[in-house]
């Protein structure tokens, strides 16, 4: 019991010592630093990521990257329903393996490739909402 207190104490102390206002104290500087590397300033910014905020109901169709912006939103709504299709027959046939005599004692009913097609859920979502989103910006 002795050590779950001092346990209990040690983790009240390390929580509580980060609301604790950083140390006023003097620090030494020194500008002079011996066979220091002089590090060129990047003046260009395509290192940085492009703003991808928007204002209103929906965003601009570049949030959805190179590939996905230039795609017509009939052809997004037909990846998201064959994906949305695929997701499905997946757990329908996993689901008539688990009615199959031993099937859960011995694991035959886990397949991989219904594992695999069983990704169709969030990529048919994924694709949707793109969908969407090119469909309010008029593509």
């Amino acid at each position: 019991m002795a050590r779950l207190s001092i346990l209990l104490l040690a983790a009240i102390v390390a929580v509580s010592s980060a609301f604790v206002p950083a140390a006023q104290t003097a620090t030494r500087v020194t500008n002079q630093v011996a066979f220091a590397p002089k590090i060129s300033e990047q003046t260009s910014t395509t290192l940085f990521a492009e703003d991808m905020t928007w204002e209103g109901e929906y965003p601009p169709s570049k949030v959805l990257g190179p590939i996905m912006s230039k795609m017509p939103s009939s052809t997004l709504a037909i990846i998201s329903m064959i994906s949305l299709g695929v997701c499905v027959y997946s757990c329908v046939q996993s689901g008539l393996l688990l009615r199959e005599p031993g099937a859960v004692e011995n694991g035959t009913w886990v397949k991989w490739y219904y594992i695999v097609e069983g990704l169709g859920g969030p990529l048919a979502w994924g694709t949707h909402v793109a969908s969407w989103i090119q469909r309010k910006n008029g593509m």
